[in-house]
């Protein structure tokens, strides 16, 4: 069996930074398992399985050990494969997810993503928290799968050296560490998810559907240029619109090929 393989980088515009991703087209829905036994081969955060839909896509997301209901790097990936290899003469595509509808459409950055807001609601910091941070936040929400920690600055969010093995025992899918921003930023982030099988995630589309309405009733705005400050590093530029927000950023091809098994 063979299928269609292509890596790119996601949320940037300069080589060897942003989040890669691969993408992986078939002609019909691959088996759970096949999905999960190729992106643990891929060894990235997240493979997306796309499969045609009329003249839209199905799309699903898997890290080397579980499958997630949503993505926004692999996303984004998954639209520059669409929009620039396989019809370059369309606008926007649809892809048809766990989540829903997401619709992505060219930009003069890149790409923009249509996706579900996250709420995050105050809540209890787990048990252990901090200790597994190194640091002590100055508020924890819950977006519905992760801690929203907030730290005093910038500067600490990017300092943090935090205990992974630690997070991998909180009750949640990951946390996601932010604080205002610096320089011409909005806010910064970083986003930790070892339950998942990624020690540190490079840049998150899906944290910032919780942090882009999470700044946006901090900051009183509803733009952001976010920055996620991982040792790779990334951009995107969010827009909160009700419960929808729209995630801006670049995208660059790196490797394509037929992997075979």
């Amino acid at each position: 069996m063979e299928a269609r393989l292509f890596q790119l980088a996601s949320f940037t515009a300069a080589r060897f930074a942003g989040n890669p991703a691969a993408v992986m087209l078939f002609d019909s829905d691959p088996a759970t398992a096949l999905c999960q036994a190729l992106a643990a081969e891929n060894n990235l955060a997240e493979t997306a399985f796309l499969v045609p839909q009329g003249e839209d896509f199905r799309i699903r997301w898997f890290t080397p050990a579980v499958e997630v209901p949503l993505c926004g790097h692999a996303t984004l990936a998954s639209a520059a494969v669409v929009l620039e290899r396989l019809t370059p003469w369309r606008t926007q595509v649809v892809f048809h997810s766990a989540s829903g509808p997401l619709t992505v459409r060219r930009s003069d950055i890149g790409y923009v993503m249509d996706f579900p807001v996250r709420r995050c609601a105050p809540g209890a910091a787990p048990e252990g928290l901090a200790d597994a941070l190194g640091a002590t936040p100055e508020e924890v929400e819950w977006d519905g799968f992760n801690f929203v920690a907030r730290l005093a600055s910038a500067d600490e969010v990017r300092r943090l050296d935090p205990d992974i093995a630690a997070i991998a025992r909180l009750p949640a899918a990951g946390v996601i560490v932010t604080a205002a921003g610096d320089g011409d930023y909005d806010c910064v982030s970083r986003y930790f998810a070892p339950a998942r099988g990624i020690p540190e995630d490079p840049v998150t589309g899906g944290a910032h559907c919780a942090l882009t309405p999470f700044w946006a009733e901090r900051l009183g705005k509803t733009a952001l240029h976010a920055f996620q400050a991982s040792p790779r590093g990334g951009e995107m530029w969010c827009r909160l619109r009700g419960d929808r927000v729209d995630l801006e950023g670049a995208c660059l091809f790196y490797l394509e090929g037929v992997a075979r098994w």
